[in-house]
């Protein structure tokens, strides 16, 4: 059979990266999410810290002055998104795999035999799933979800041009809430 890749977008909370850990098990594939972060801090001499930190704050203005970029990069965040690029592309020309979040779907448009999920889930399971992971009250949980969706969302826009949660996006679009993670 010939290689493939499954990239995972998912909203904060639905359990997204647990089904595609579970995915991978089962079809005895390569799994990757937080190691492109490690792969990318490596790439660029980091630690694996500053490379969260940028994904997470795109107005952080001491990344700019901490780190120099490279030519024709305007920023250090789209430095980091084009090492991620690189990784991604190294990770499916390696064989099958899955890979989670970070404009995967965008970044393989042109993979041959590449197909892209969307795993969604009603606020209600998002909030609960949360409080009980992280003991939080419930109005944590929705500012969680909130911030973490926003910034999803304008990474994703900003930097494959496609709307991220819009279900024409992506081949797949699965509701865990009435699916369940299995």
């Amino acid at each position: 059979m010939k290689p493939y890749v499954i990239t995972i977008s998912r909203q904060f909370g639905s359990m997204g990266r647990s089904i595609a850990q579970a995915l991978s098990r089962e079809l005895q594939i390569d799994f990757y999410d937080r190691d492109i972060v490690e792969e990318t801090a490596k790439r660029l001499g980091m630690p694996v810290s500053v490379i969260s930190d940028t994904e997470e704050n795109s107005k952080s203005i001491y990344f700019r002055r901490m780190y120099p970029l490279g030519k024709g990069i305007t920023s250090f965040k789209d430095e980091v998104f084009l090492v991620q690029k690189n990784i991604i592309r190294d990770f499916a020309a390696k064989g099958s795999c899955i890979i989670v979040g970070r404009c995967a779907d965008y970044i393989l448009r042109e993979h041959p035999r590449c197909a892209n999920v969307f795993i969604s889930a009603s606020k209600e399971d998002r909030i609960t799933r949360l409080c009980a992971m992280h003991h939080i009250d419930a109005e944590a949980a929705e500012e969680m979800i909130e911030k973490a969706d926003k910034r999803r969302s304008e990474y994703y826009n900003y930097y494959s041009y496609k709307t991220w949660d819009a279900s024409a996006t992506y081949y797949l679009c699965v509701d865990s809430s009435s699916l369940g993670d299995e």
